[in-house]
């Protein structure tokens, strides 16, 4: 026994004595031990140039290994032979042959020509289907792999709380619980489920990032990259929560600061979001990844810094691992080691937690791609034929007057298709392209749909943003001679990404200027330039008329729903919008997309969102109060035009017999819940039943409802299901006033709702 203990012990001395075996080569070793042999191996140069990030072609010149390259905006195909040059380069040609990890942008498909472009994320949102997301992640991630991709950047936890913010399309929902379990599904469909991924990355699979680190999209003025003012109980409460759940519920791997600054402090430089939240209170065991230029932003744009050298240790002391997207700060580093103002162990910190991030990901054994096998993986039938599901899922039926919809190809003998993005795709950014030739416009789907059996008639009208009139005659004429209008309306955005940057568009992309995604904010949320003026001039000529909205952001639709009888949200839909839209309008399929965000009346009535505490709307909102009626405004009430939750089918649907397990329970105790669901319609249908909780009275004051649960499910007519849910304590936690997350004792309601603003069940328990 005391020979073999011996034995051992010589062995081990043996595997980490400085010029022996490489144990950071050896992947049978514990991912703690590589990381320390390697650790120890390298200069401070070394360390330094992990915490940093290059392209794939700027790394083929350096003798330094680099934390993170980035693929360029190019085809797959190149992104995979730059791919393959720049992986061998770094592990044959740098002295230690760390890889890098290859990062790339994969918000609703892979940033690449060649890859298939789902609908983008506010649509994705508004499917209310997380196992469907959850697939898409996986395909995203069996893409982007295929071209040597190990990171997205992506996806985004932000809220949805101000449409005049241009990136409001790149989020989920206005709902911190529906934010968290879409998002979390996204990332457990690209790195793997939670508990496979916390020992490493599968094949096929990529590594994600929680993207923006926090409370940015509540800029002020809704203006991109302008402060959040928010106090930490709201932020604790509100914006915080999806992120948890990406790092507790779905094991992210990185995590992005925002650009913004709350309380005089930018996210770049805030200890108690990376460190006390991130790291002690949720355990996140990744790494920091900066916001490109988020660290040369504390000198040149807020000012906490006078330059780089005063900025380096700012960011390195909050927590941020890795610089992106070059050393222009980091770089600095070096010389504040040698001096003495930095110590190494904080950067060895650092070092560390990327490498262990490249050993999960088992970026030292993985094989380089294999660009033969690209298009049998890449943009299949089977990929495109998802994104059209998520988009006929995404699309939300607004208003449906008389049954206008849906149109029926037997009797319809002409249709009339206007618009400015009747015949144009819009795919949102964080795109490749805007081509026509890479998907289907909604003309198309029609056509393809109707085939000879409906003639259609076909105009413009007008551009998405100028002032020019002169194409209304065309339109009118094609309406007059038409038995319906379907008028599509909306936005463009700007196609790769930027705040702001690349703000022209190529030579085979429209003309009209962005007017929606990063760093394209607005004061209006109107339909720009004449396209309402076109719609009325459609509407006048007395002929039914379908709207169909295919923008990234929420607009104030008054006029519309007030005049027109038929309307369709369907975001940004992806390469197969025009086919998905097609489908709903003419009843192939049924449309079971639910709003994942209040639409205001105005931009005046901003922010509107439904999870508003009591005092939020005024005393008309709260029957019971002891204030009069009439604290709406002067001339409008404060309600959205279509509540969150909101979505009409083709069928109907029938709730019954609601039932809970206890009329009370305490700690460590659950609720059960139940409710029938009935198709009591004509059409197969989906439904998407929600459950909140709220009006529970606290010592702090809460919303007065929160979504907590909600499934999507399918029907036959007649057909009916049982649907469940269960209530934990921490579903009715608080933060209360010493800031700490408790569950108090007290009453609340458990409402079965087709939407926030129509509950059809509700039960009364009670917590002790």
């Amino acid at each position: 026994m005391v020979h073999k203990k011996w034995s051992l012990v010589v062995a081990a001395f043996f595997i980490v004595s400085a010029g022996s075996a490489q144990v950071y080569k050896d992947s049978r070793a514990p991912v703690e031990q590589r990381v320390k042999d390697l650790l120890g191996r390298m200069t401070l140069e070394e360390k330094i140039g992990q915490m940093s990030m290059n392209s794939l072609k700027g790394s083929l010149n350096s003798t330094i290994a680099y934390g993170v390259c980035e693929s360029p905006f190019v085809t797959i195909q190149e992104i995979a032979a730059l791919s393959i040059k720049a992986k061998k380069y770094a592990r044959e040609q740098t002295r230690l042959g760390i890889p890098p990890i290859q990062i790339g942008e994969c918000l609703h498909g892979q940033l690449a020509s060649g890859a298939t472009i789902f609908p983008q994320a506010i649509a994705q949102g508004s499917s209310w289907n997380p196992a469907l997301i959850k697939q898409m992640g996986s395909v995203i991630a069996y893409e982007a792999s295929s071209s040597g991709v190990d990171q997205a950047l992506s996806p985004l936890f932000d809220l949805i709380r101000d449409p005049r913010f241009g990136r409001v399309e790149e989020c989920y929902a206005e709902d911190p619980y529906l934010v968290g379990r879409l998002g979390a599904a996204f990332v457990t469909g690209m790195q793997g489920d939670a508990t496979q991924s916390i020992t490493g990355i599968g094949k096929n699979k990529v590594m994600c990032t929680a993207k923006h680190f926090a409370a940015y999209s509540i800029p002020v003025a809704g203006i991109n990259l302008a402060p959040a003012f928010i106090g930490e109980r709201e932020l604790r409460s509100m914006f915080l929560p999806p992120f948890r759940d990406a790092v507790q519920k779905a094991n992210i791997y990185s995590v992005m600061p925002s650009y913004n600054e709350m309380d005089g402090v930018p996210a770049h430089a805030n200890r108690f979001l990376l460190e006390q939240v991130l790291r002690r209170e949720w355990g996140f065991k990744g790494y920091v990844f900066s916001d490109y230029e988020g660290l040369k932003m504390l000198y040149t744009f807020q000012h906490i810094a006078k330059g780089a050298v005063d900025a380096a240790p700012m960011a390195l002391n909050a927590g941020v691992d890795l610089e992106a997207p070059s050393a222009d700060v980091y770089s600095k580093l070096i010389e504040l080691v040698k001096t003495g103002k930095v110590k190494e162990a904080q950067i060895d910190t650092a070092v560390a937690r990327i490498l262990t991030v490249k050993f999960k990901a088992g970026l030292f054994e993985k094989p380089l791609v294999d660009t033969l096998q690209l298009k049998k993986r890449v943009h299949t039938p089977a990929h495109v034929a998802l994104s059209q599901q998520i988009a006929e899922e995404s699309i939300i039926l607004l208003k449906n007057d008389k049954q206008l919809l849906p149109l029926h190809i037997n009797t319809l003998k002409s249709l009339a298709v206007v618009g400015p993005n009747a015949n144009q795709v819009q795919y949102g950014d964080y795109s490749s392209t805007r081509d026509n030739r890479s998907g289907t416009t909604v003309l198309d789907g029609i056509k393809q749909l109707a085939g000879n059996k409906v003639r259609i008639n076909y105009a413009k009208g007008c551009s998405l943003s100028g002032q020019d009139t002169s194409g209304f005659a065309e339109a009118v004429t094609a309406a007059k001679n038409s038995d319906a209008v379907v008028v599509v309306l909306g936005t463009t955005s700007v196609v790769f990404s930027g705040i702001g940057w690349n703000g022209h568009a190529p030579e085979s992309e429209p003309k009209d200027p962005f007017t929606c995604g990063e760093g394209y904010d607005v004061t209006d949320i109107n339909p720009q330039g004449v396209q309402r003026q076109l719609l009325q001039a459609i509407y006048k000529t007395g002929k039914p008329v379908i709207l169909v909205l295919v923008h990234g952001r929420p607009w104030s639709i008054a006029w519309e729903k007030e005049h027109i009888p038929a309307i369709l949200e369907t975001w940004y839909p992806g390469e197969k919008g025009g086919a998905a839209v097609a489908n709903i309008l003419f009843g192939n399929v049924n449309p079971s997309g639910r709003l994942n965000v209040s639409i205001p009346q105005s931009v005046g009535h901003i922010p509107v969102f439904y999870n508003h505490v009591s005092s939020g709307r005024g005393f008309y909102h709260n029957p019971g109060s002891p204030g009069k009626p009439g604290q709406d405004y002067v001339f409008s009430s404060t309600e959205p035009l279509f509540p969150f939750g909101f979505g009409l089918s083709y069928t109907s649907f029938q709730y019954s017999n609601m039932q809970v397990s206890a009329t009370s329970f305490g700690k460590n105790e659950q609720v059960q819940v139940s409710v029938n669901v009935t198709n009591s319609g004509k059409t197969e249908g989906k439904e998407v039943v929600q459950m909140y909780l709220g009006n529970k009275v606290n010592t702090v004051t809460t919303p007065v409802m929160a979504l907590k649960g909600f499934d999507k499910i399918t029907l036959k007519p007649g057909e009916t299901k049982t649907v469940r849910f269960t209530i934990k304590p921490e579903d009715i936690a608080i933060w209360n006033t010493d800031m700490q997350l408790v569950t108090e004792p007290g009453t609340f309601d458990v409402m079965i709702a087709r939407s926030a603003d129509d509950v059809v069940l509700k039960k009364t328990l009670e917590y002790k």
